[in-house]
């Protein structure tokens, strides 16, 4: 696995996630609350103007940093869920399957390289032979990717992952998850919504799972707050088929460039697939 880290030292959980955690008698979550300040400072109001255009800098690099190692890695397809899911669950075993049909398929599966529904897509892309990413924000160092990575590149932005994300992606598959897979799936019906993004497929699958969100769309409907379109842009399944099928659809409607052609100006890199 090739990693891409902006950080050599990305420090460790902080006490915001130990406090959690110590409260749930759980272990510190994958993936949540590094203490590294950048991000919190940024969003702590005005700064020196000095360190203001720094920052600027970094994000600049971090934006250089996904152009850089993701624009030859599509076509992609984005999975997102929870990193609790054991191997014997059931989601899990939903998520690796998506992952080695998306594989089969021609695409690129991207995660965010974690445990759970994370490592299950991977996997199942790596037993297809697609290349496998994972994309995230800087983890504490204790904190490995999963094993069936081929590239793994950490931001240290949020919301610069996002945009990669999106950029990148010709769909997402969402399957059970929490305040960041909810973050994921509102952010992108809104840009679908407000046509900042076309033809995009949204599929979220473990349909008991999301029932209490389709009754909250029903309900911003006979409120008026979304219209029906709205809702219809989103597919509810379980079906693997039915998942491929839309995504497919999609796909052919955008008129998919399954490989770009491939010039060097940023020193951009491949994602080596392992079969």
């Amino acid at each position: 696995m090739r990693e891409v880290k902006p950080e050599p030292h990305p420090g460790t959980v902080s006490p915001v996630e130990i406090e959690a955690a110590a409260e749930s008698g759980e272990a510190p979550r994958w993936g949540k609350g590094n203490s590294r300040p950048e991000e919190g400072e940024f969003l702590a109001g005005p700064q020196p103007r000095a360190h203001e255009l720094r920052r600027l800098f970094r994000i600049f690099q971090d934006f250089l940093r996904g152009l850089r190692h993701l624009h030859f890695a599509g076509p992609c397809v984005t999975v997102f869920g929870s990193a609790r899911f054991q191997e014997d669950h059931r989601y899990y075993a939903l998520a690796r399957e998506m992952g080695r049909r998306l594989g089969k398929a021609g695409f690129t599966v991207i995660t965010g390289g974690g445990p759970g529904i994370m490592e299950a897509a991977n996997r199942g892309a790596r037993e297809a032979g697609a290349p496998s990413v994972g994309c995230n924000i800087i983890l504490p160092k204790e904190q490995q990717p999963n094993p069936y990575l081929d590239l793994w590149v950490e931001f240290r932005y949020f919301f610069v992952r996002k945009v990669m994300l999106v950029k990148y992606s010709y769909a997402f598959v969402v399957l059970p998850g929490g305040f960041g897979t909810m973050d994921e799936v509102f952010e992108t019906a809104t840009l679908i919504q407000t046509g900042k993004i076309r033809q995009f497929p949204l599929v979220l699958m473990g349909t008991e799972y999301w029932e209490p969100l389709r009754k909250l769309l029903d309900r911003m409907i006979a409120e008026e707050t979304i219209l029906p379109a709205d809702s219809r842009r989103i597919c509810f399944t379980d079906s693997v088929d039915e998942a491929m099928d839309h995504i497919l659809e999609a796909a052919g409607q955008l008129g998919l460039v399954w490989r770009p052609r491939e010039r060097w100006y940023l020193g951009e890199s491949k994602v080596p697939a392992k079969g």
